[in-house]
């Protein structure tokens, strides 16, 4: 875990201040709507968050903003210029900064208490095996190159970690679409075909996934030059890759707030 900055200090100790004078926490709607047993058990997590593109990078923000304690967010790319139509660290003023650094800071920023854990790097399969742990209550897989998520779902697996795993947004406009459903009721997601006839040569047979129902644009794939295991891609627009961060995310909040663990 990273050295808490001068910095962060501040802004804690500034917190501290205005909490003081004000009486009153920022979790203070939250708990209203997840009662103060709910807001406990979120305060008490450990979530893991792989990938903070687009999807990720919203998906750890919104569980940030619910108050999860502990979060340990993996991520090894640069904020790039075509990552701004859809990923939160994506500026002009961030392009070539590390993900890791800039949503880091974000989540540090939202809540100064928060116990985060940033890991700078690409998931190489044995990594992933090494990273998942039963200290987490749940891992966000927001992985969109298909080595690396069959090799950190699969290590949820063997070790009984619970994983929602996010499918294919590129291509897709409809947000209507979107849902969280096992990965044997996905449709028209080339991406979820691909990810279930692996994980079914391994014996996994179920995995919660968010996925879209729409047929994909394909006019709008291309191919890559393959590094970091992805060889292609299609287009993406502002909103679908934040809408299935947001139900990844909803999936994990309220599976914490319920207490069924």
């Amino acid at each position: 875990m990273e050295t808490e900055t001068k910095n962060e200090k501040q802004k804690k100790n500034k917190l501290k201040n205005y909490k003081i004078e004000n009486m009153a926490e920022w979790t203070e709607r939250a708990e209203l709507l997840f009662t103060k047993e709910g807001l406990e058990n979120l305060q008490k997590a450990n979530v893991l968050v792989v990938g903070l593109g687009g999807v990720g990078s919203f998906a750890a923000e919104f569980l940030a903003r619910a108050g999860v304690g502990n979060m340990t967010i993996v991520d090894g790319d640069v904020v790039d210029i075509t990552n701004i139509n859809r990923q939160l660290p994506a500026l002009h003023s961030t392009v070539g900064e590390p993900k890791i650094t800039i949503v880091g800071d974000r989540l540090m920023d939202i809540n100064p208490e928060l116990k985060l854990t940033r890991v700078k790097e690409f998931l190489s399969p044995e990594r992933a095996f090494e990273i998942v742990s039963p200290e987490f209550d749940y891992v966000l897989d927001c992985i969109d190159s298909i080595t690396p998520k069959l090799n950190l779902i699969i290590a949820a697996k063997r070790k009984r970690v619970k994983i929602i795993s996010s499918m294919g947004a590129g291509g897709k406009m409809l947000a209507s679409k979107v849902k969280v459903v096992d990965i044997s009721k996905t449709i028209n997601c080339y991406f979820s075909k691909t990810i279930r006839k692996r994980l079914k040569a391994v014996k996994i047979n179920k995995l919660k996934v968010v996925f879209s129902s729409e047929i994909q644009n394909e006019k709008s794939l291309k191919l890559t030059d393959g590094k970091n295991f992805k060889k292609s891609f299609y287009g993406t627009n502002s909103y679908m890759p934040g809408l299935f961060g947001l139900h990844a995310a909803e999936t994990v909040i309220r599976y914490l707030i319920s207490n069924e663990k």
